[in-house]
């Protein structure tokens, strides 16, 4: 991705200067109160929220090589946004700074057509298990589940179907691979030759989600084309490449990596669970992902998991989220206790491609000031192995986060 400056600037103060334009209040013509003629109804007036986030982050670091571990802060992510409601529409533009790049977040329109059912078009997070119903930023872990990042997309540009009813939650979506938001179609020096497309979706069951009282259980299933790809004769657009660090936003030191050439198409699906009862929850995911590949070729799989027990110290009881299928934010005041662990295995001796494997467990504690702002303190301790060429690393961090979400 390019950096930019002065069209960065430019992008934030156009969004500054539209979350402050709230439409003034209508004006109707002046009416007769006649048998014959009645007072029309005011026209609905539009409704603007500016929508934004603010990570303040700090790390210390124990590692073998300190010199790619400094201790330090960060800003790892500023989002600047305006959110707009008009009757049955709904829309929303959002832009992200982080390490000195500038990108678009959220970019979508939306239609209800019922209190349960919507569509949404353009730039937006497309759901593929429990954690992608929610941005990175929002992980109660701090840090998003290293199997997340690497079995998950980013914002892709396509169409989501929404339905929420009281026992089950669907989603269903078409779209185009990430590389469509970054790059341009064209035969030029880094442009794309076409575009990966994909679909996905998201069955959630719900039978309990009463307060302190829920369980779920789901399973989603997606199908993608080979992706981006620049090799000597440019975009050969026959591969899929995975990449994931090490948990942190104060250093950026990649711990996987793959790259799977030859590629004819890639299936994956996770299976999800969620269970609370009073002040205690437990979340979790598997993923498994296989991707065909060209000539004869053996086929490239992978998988992982991550399991993540959270209870309320102070707070009550949690609460459900029906849009969002899962736990709600905690209310102003609570404190919140989480451990959880993770692996991620992304070498396959059958496929001959050794991309790494990872196991990280992690303790931290929540505070939520209030709706807006929250306080994080996480330890995590990570072993990443099976990397040709690179030796067994140990990493260990005590990480501090403080958010703003609106």
């Amino acid at each position: 991705m390019k950096r930019f400056h002065t069209p960065g600037a430019t992008l934030f103060g156009a969004l500054l200067i539209s979350t402050s334009l709230f439409p003034a209040s209508a004006f109707a013509s002046e009416t007769m109160a006649t048998p014959e003629r009645a007072v029309p109804s005011p026209e609905e007036k539009a409704q603007f929220s500016p929508v934004g986030t603010l990570l303040l982050d700090g790390g210390l670091f124990i590692s073998p090589d300190k010199q790619e571990f400094p201790d330090g802060v960060a800003v790892p992510d500023v989002r600047l946004g305006v959110a707009m409601k008009y009757g049955k529409w709904q829309a929303k533009v959002e832009a992200g700074f982080a390490y000195g790049k500038v990108a678009l977040k959220d970019m979508w329109m939306q239609y209800d057509f019922s209190t349960t059912d919507f569509l949404r078009v353009g730039l937006q997070m497309q759901q593929f298990g429990y954690q992608n119903a929610t941005a990175a930023c929002q992980k109660v872990t701090m840090i998003e589940p290293i199997s997340n990042t690497i079995f998950n997309e980013p914002h892709l540009i396509g169409i989501q179907w929404f339905h929420s009813a009281d026992k089950y939650f669907t989603t269903l979506s078409a779209h185009v691979e990430p590389n469509a938001s970054s790059k341009v179609l064209g035969r030029g020096a880094e442009g794309m030759s076409q575009e990966g497309y994909g679909f996905r979706t998201r069955l959630v069951a719900r039978p309990y989600h009463s307060s302190g009282r829920m369980l779920q259980a789901g399973i989603s299933g997606a199908f993608l084309t080979p992706q981006y790809h620049n090799g000597e004769e440019g975009d050969t657009h026959d591969a899929f490449s995975f990449r994931a660090n090490f948990p942190s936003k104060v250093v950026q030191v990649q711990a996987l990596s793959a790259d799977v050439s030859r590629a004819m198409n890639l299936w994956k699906l996770t299976p999800e669970l969620m269970a609370c009862y009073g002040p205690m929850a437990l979340e979790s995911q598997y993923f498994f992902m296989q991707i065909n590949r060209r000539g004869g070729l053996p086929a490239f799989r992978a998988h992982g998991a991550y399991a993540t027990l959270r209870g309320l110290i102070l707070g009550g009881d949690y609460q459900y989220s029906m849009g969002l299928a899962g736990i709600a934010n905690p209310q102003k005041g609570s404190l919140e206790g989480v451990v959880s662990y993770n692996y991620t295995g992304l070498s396959d001796s059958r496929a001959g491609i050794y991309g790494g494997r990872l196991n990280d467990i992690s303790v931290g504690v929540n505070y939520y000031f209030n709706r807006y702002i929250t306080g994080k303190l996480r330890y995590s301790a990570t072993h990443v192995w099976d990397r040709p060429g690179l030796k067994a690393h140990d990493f260990s961090a005590v990480q501090m986060r403080l958010q703003l979400i609106f």
